[in-house]
């Protein structure tokens, strides 16, 4: 039957309160217009929803089998206006977001330790993953956004923003002193044994793409998942690391690790925060953005 909700919500308020008086406060409106109200509902029901006391109103037992529904249904409304406006509040939600070790140890968690201090009742959940696996859970609506590294190539919905500038390098421990003070060529890594990530990053084809068009094609010795794994490999002198700078600047610090030098300078380039402009941003996801900038 189509009745104006109006009429449900202020039978709600009559049968919760036993009073028409009391409902009418509540609700702010006239008396009348809460007895015109239920005369209309009850004549559109074909049945009587109360009986009349001394003491104010009782639900008939017509009335008490659609109480028990409607106040479910409208406290659930309640509910969620109040859960709504919580999380409009920042007091409780949800950030889903992507992002790498890497971008994640040298940029994000900063942000997000600020941000769980202001707002410790919003869930943040960080999808782990290479770039371009976050780049398909953007686009598939899994996160509200994520921080890549560049190069990456992308669909036109996605929206890049360059946040941090990083830098490539190959590092190296006492096994290989000698070329501590030489100025290399890239062809040079050729006879080198070589430690790097696995091809499916961002940063192995950036390298990758770095060398070929220099006329270098790496055979690695090692082809590992974490840039921190690389670092520690090459500690134990396994071979050349190729990593983002960040990664060894502590054993960088201390002489542990000393960084190869080329004649060719290996271009500067970006973490990255990515959204998609057909995916809605939640107000706690925005806010963190909004922090990030």
């Amino acid at each position: 039957m189509n009745m104006n909700l109006e009429y449900y919500k202020i039978f709600y308020y009559v049968a919760k309160s036993g009073s028409f008086t009391k409902a009418a406060e509540e609700l702010c409106i006239s008396q009348p217009a809460v007895s015109q109200a239920i005369k209309l509902l009850e004549t559109n029901l074909g049945s009587n929803l109360f009986i009349r006391t001394q003491k104010g109103v009782k639900l008939t037992p017509e009335g008490e089998v659609l109480y028990s529904y409607i106040k479910r249904g409208y406290e659930t409304i309640l509910l969620g206006e109040t859960k709504f406006q919580k999380m409009i509040d920042l007091e409780n939600g949800e950030i889903r977001i992507g992002a790498s070790d890497m971008t994640l140890q040298f940029y994000l968690l900063s942000f997000l330790e600020a941000f769980h201090i202001k707002y410790p009742g919003i869930k943040v959940t960080v999808t782990n993953a290479p770039t371009p696996e976050t780049l398909e859970y953007l686009y598939e609506g899994r996160i509200d956004f994520g921080v890549v590294s560049a190069p990456f190539f992308s669909k036109s919905e996605i929206i890049s923003r360059e946040v941090k500038e990083v830098k490539d390098v190959f590092v190296a421990g006492s096994r290989f002193a000698a070329l501590k003070n030489k100025t290399l060529e890239y062809s040079d890594l050729e006879k080198l044994p070589i430690i790097c990530l696995e091809q499916n990053t961002s940063t192995r084809m950036y390298v990758d793409e770095i060398l070929m068009n220099n006329g270098v094609v790496l055979q690695p010795e090692f082809e590992l998942a974490t840039s921190d794994m690389i670092v520690q490999f090459t500690l134990r002198n396994l071979g050349i690391g190729s990593v983002v700078k960040n990664f060894a600047e502590k054993f960088l610090a201390s002489g542990e690790l000393f960084e190869l030098k080329f004649r060719k300078q290996t271009p500067a380039r970006n973490f990255c925060i990515i959204t998609s402009d057909k995916n809605p941003v939640s107000t706690a996801a925005r806010e963190l953005l909004d922090m990030m900038k």
